[in-house]
């Protein structure tokens, strides 16, 4: 009996982040990856955002389990927040596992409620007449690993983002005898990421990092302060190795780096001397943690280490002040939503007169498949379509040009949106467009879907033309304002200079006041919403300006 099989997703297309993929087979639900995307900033106080789940709940009974790709917070960061209602099978490998238990540790879950199965790429997992397997990636984070489900009609094999980096630790090497055992038999799709899918690059892009940074130690004369993301281990243990070559003792700066680090030393992925690892004391009159040998490692996740280094460059951070004579090497490529903050880092940083070393993009974007890499898969694989995913529309589309150009018919190159549905069953396929309900859920503190569209057009209209507060008491008995009208004005204008708008506003309260006040009951309701609306529209009439205006009549007896 052949199968009826969907693919959708929930997010990751169409967007830099927000991964998550779901399989149908027959009636069985398989989600690939679960991850945040983080806000832009014109969204005023959101954390992250992550994909609206809900659609799943009710199919919860469905769900075969959440397979994890690695543990970078686009593909696992999700899995906190969407855990309580979706309490299914999590499937990773270890140091992906580790990184997930983290994240719930942090939030206070109690990790016995949950099903947290650590698997590796020689694990097979069986669902009924569907089977998934595993096989290991290059990346720029340990234990990536590819998914494979294998259905009657072909697998349909997830890579995740990998590349075929040959120079890397063999810790992170790719299992190409994998990838050929699952070619041997027939794929039906091939969900390849697509950030790379633009980058033509000739090779040796390590080579080409290790001489870029072996020139700027050699020539520092001082302490060298290097900014690197917390989860590219890679990167972080390439420092340490160039550090370790030029004699120099090594501190590690970052909160949730050191829990990362902490994880990597533990299962092997990092490789420090214990006798070359220090703790750097708070700054004091004795203490200026300024010695030449010094490598800092200042680490974080997004905007942290840009944060941090313009700290130092103004003397606020407890453990060092960046100087003249420090180097600074910038290993951290803007993400999305921060290219503000990094331009703004960089024009501190050459404020402080320090050596700054800002390490060209193209040295830094390794960790991503490139055209040829993406032909290659797509060649050792052969599937019967391809389907782009990880990545904003113009990667996607950079995917179906390197497939066409290696000989596929644009109708097996599936182009989708997140909510589109690829449907596959008896040899015929479709796309049901928006079929499915996407979103995005926007997370403010630790609260789940607290922030909805209304709270963001309200912190936008603060955030422009600021908000004004009405306040009076009024007594219901005699139906009199007791005492004078307060206005407050926050972010809209300045008191002292706008004593005429302000006493024009107190008479329209007034006039307000005496047609609600007249009558035998008080809606107070209408009250708030008439003072309210006259009185906005008198500031516009006035200013062109909408401020949030919030009257605050206190029923009072005495």
């Amino acid at each position: 009996m052949l199968s009826n099989i969907r693919f959708f997703a929930l997010g990751g297309l169409g967007e830099n982040g927000k991964n998550m993929y779901v399989v149908e087979v027959d009636n069985s639900l398989f989600i690939l990856d679960a991850g945040i995307k983080y806000p832009s900033s014109e969204l005023y106080g959101v954390d992250e955002i992550i994909p609206d789940y809900k659609v799943l709940v009710h199919a919860k009974d469905r769900i075969k389990g959440i397979f994890l790709s690695h543990a970078h917070e686009d593909h696992i960061s999700a899995i906190p927040h969407l855990i309580n209602e979706l309490n299914v099978p999590i499937y990773a490998s270890n140091f992906t596992m580790q990184m997930v238990k983290d994240l719930l540790s942090d939030e206070a879950f109690d990790l016995e409620k949950y099903t947290l199965n650590v698997v590796s790429q020689n694990s097979i997992i069986k669902f009924g007449n569907v089977r998934v397997s595993f096989f290991n990636t290059t990346h720029s984070i340990p234990e990536s690993l590819g998914i494979a489900i294998h259905t009657i009609e072909g697998s349909i094999v997830y890579t995740s983002d990998f590349t075929f980096d040959q120079s890397g630790d063999l810790r992170y090497q790719t299992d190409f005898k994998k990838i050929n055992t699952l070619a041997e038999k027939p794929v039906l799709a091939l969900l390849t990421e697509s950030l790379g899918s633009r980058l033509v690059l000739n090779g040796g892009v390590n080579q080409a990092l290790d001489y870029k940074l072996n020139s700027i130690f050699a020539n520092a004369t001082g302490r060298i302060i290097i900014s690197l993301f917390s989860s590219d281990l890679r990167k972080i243990q390439h420092a340490i190795n160039i550090s370790l070559k030029h004699h120099k003792r090594i501190a590690i700066i970052g909160r949730r780096a050191q829990r990362i680090v902490d994880i990597a030393i533990a299962d092997g992925y990092l490789d420090i001397p214990k006798e070359s690892l220090i703790n750097l004391r708070y700054l004091d009159e004795k203490n200026k943690n300024d010695d030449p040998d010094i490598v800092a490692l200042v680490t974080g996740n997004r905007h942290e280490p840009f944060f941090m280094l313009q700290r130092m460059c103004n003397k606020n951070d407890r453990l060092i002040n960046i100087n003249e004579g420090d180097t600074i090497i910038l290993m951290t490529a803007p993400v999305p939503g921060t290219e503000k903050m990094a331009a703004r880092t960089l024009d501190v940083l050459y404020r402080s007169n320090a050596d700054v070393e800002n390490i060209d993009k193209r040295l830094l974007t390794a960790a991503h498949a490139t055209a040829e890499e993406l032909k290659m898969m797509i060649n050792f694989l052969k599937p019967k379509y391809i389907i782009p995913t990880i990545g904003e529309y113009r990667h996607q589309y950079g995917v179906k040009q390197l497939a066409m150009e290696i000989g596929y018919d644009e109708n097996h190159i599936i182009m989708l949106d997140n909510g589109d549905v690829f449907n596959y069953k008896e040899g015929d396929s479709f796309i049901s467009r928006g079929d499915i309900n996407v979103g995005e859920i926007l997370i403010d503190g630790t609260a789940v879907g607290d922030v909805n569209d209304f709270v963001m057009k309200d912190r936008e209209l603060l955030a422009e033309d600021g908000a004004l507060l009405i306040v009076s008491h009024v007594n219901p008995k005699t139906k009199t304002i007791l005492g004078d009208i307060e206005i407050v004005s926050k972010g809209f204008v300045y008191v002292k200079e706008s004593e005429q708008l302000l006493a024009h506003i107190k008479e329209i309260f007034i006039e307000v006041s005496k047609k609600h006040l007249a009558g035998k009951y008080i809606n107070w309701n209408e009250y708030k919403r008439d003072v309210r609306n006259e009185t906005s529209r008198y500031i516009y009439e006035e200013i062109r300006r909408r401020p949030i205006t919030i009257p605050v009549i206190i029923s009072t007896d005495v």
